[in-house]
């Protein structure tokens, strides 16, 4: 494990939309220092590592040598064979979601981290917004929540649908608040600009009798980004993109409004930082791999039942 008092040298897999923000953030970071980037396009993983200082290199071995730990930042189904074996050579790893292409692989990513100690980090990034940490701070027991996570299409990840692109982010975070068995869930989706479903909308009730309704849409013309959470004689309305949100408490017969305060920052940096810090220390990742792997679980269920919803 690195020395915590030296930088721990990091690196990344894939510079592409993902990743190049990746590589930008590890060359800012005080604790690690942006060691090398693989590409399968040498002429990429070259301009990027030449604005850092790092090395670039092709050969996924090489890589592993030089890095302490690493994003993955590639394609899906690339997840598990690139994970496993930076993994296998002691690199700690930080996988963008989803964690992988299927359940299984997603088991075997989980194994080979425990079986190697290493660090298995999952890019659930939302989970570093301060809103949302805010909101965990509050939180006692949900009874209803209702999420939209609307965008305009990104021409990327179309080789997966809304629920595993996009959803993903919801479903983790739901899962994570709620810390309750799932006993239902009602799933629609619609194709729009791909084979896949570009909408889709889930509905899940838990065993403590929670019930959250989940929208994403990649096909938006307005961008969206928020979470609704009653519980109580409080509701909270919270906004993932502004950072901003509102408290709505039941003063008697009254509501009274609370502005919700935070000091904003952007969710990649301070999820890399947990990273290094956690590879660092050896602390627990705030999204572990098992996390990640219950998420895809549900994602893929939710594909599932969208996929049998008559047309």
């Amino acid at each position: 494990m690195p020395n915590p008092d030296s930088k721990v040298r990091a690196g990344v897999v894939g510079v592409g939309a993902i990743g190049q923000n990746h590589a930008r953030v590890y060359a800012s970071l005080e604790s690690a220092r942006l060691a090398a980037i693989y590409d399968t396009d040498p002429a990429r993983a070259a301009d990027f590592a030449a604005r850092y200082g790092a090395v670039a290199t092709t050969d996924l071995e090489e890589f592993a040598s030089l890095v302490d730990a690493a994003s993955v930042s590639t394609p899906t189904v690339t997840h598990r064979a690139i994970a496993e074996l930076l993994l296998s050579r002691g690199v700690h790893c930080l996988v963008e979601k989803p964690i992988a292409a299927s359940p299984e692989d997603a088991a075997a990513l989980v194994a080979k981290a425990k079986e190697k100690d290493r660090l298995l980090q999952v890019g659930h990034i939302e989970r570093f917004n301060p809103i949302l940490r805010d909101l965990e701070t509050r939180l006692t027991d949900p009874r209803f929540i209702e999420v939209h996570r609307l965008s305009p299409f990104p021409e990327r990840s179309t080789d997966v649908g809304v629920v595993l692109d996009v959803m993903i982010h919801d479903l983790e975070i739901v899962l994570h608040l709620v810390k309750s068995p799932i006993t239902h869930i009602d799933a629609v989706g619609v194709p729009v600009l791909t084979k896949r479903e570009d909408i889709a909308n889930a509905r899940i009730r838990f065993a403590s009798g929670c019930v959250a309704n989940i929208t994403a849409s990649r096909v938006s013309p307005e961008k969206l980004r928020k979470i609704r959470v009653f519980q109580g004689d409080t509701y909270l309305s919270l906004d993932y993109q502004a950072q901003s949100g509102k408290i709505f408490r039941r003063d008697g017969l009254q509501i009274v409004p609370e502005d919700v305060l935070v000091e904003k920052d952007e969710p990649l940096k301070l999820e890399l930082e947990s990273f290094i810090h956690c590879v660092a220390t050896g602390q627990r990742p705030r999204v572990s791999g098992a996390e990640a792997a219950a998420a895809l679980d549900l994602a893929i269920e939710i594909t599932r039942l969208i996929g049998e919803t008559p047309a």
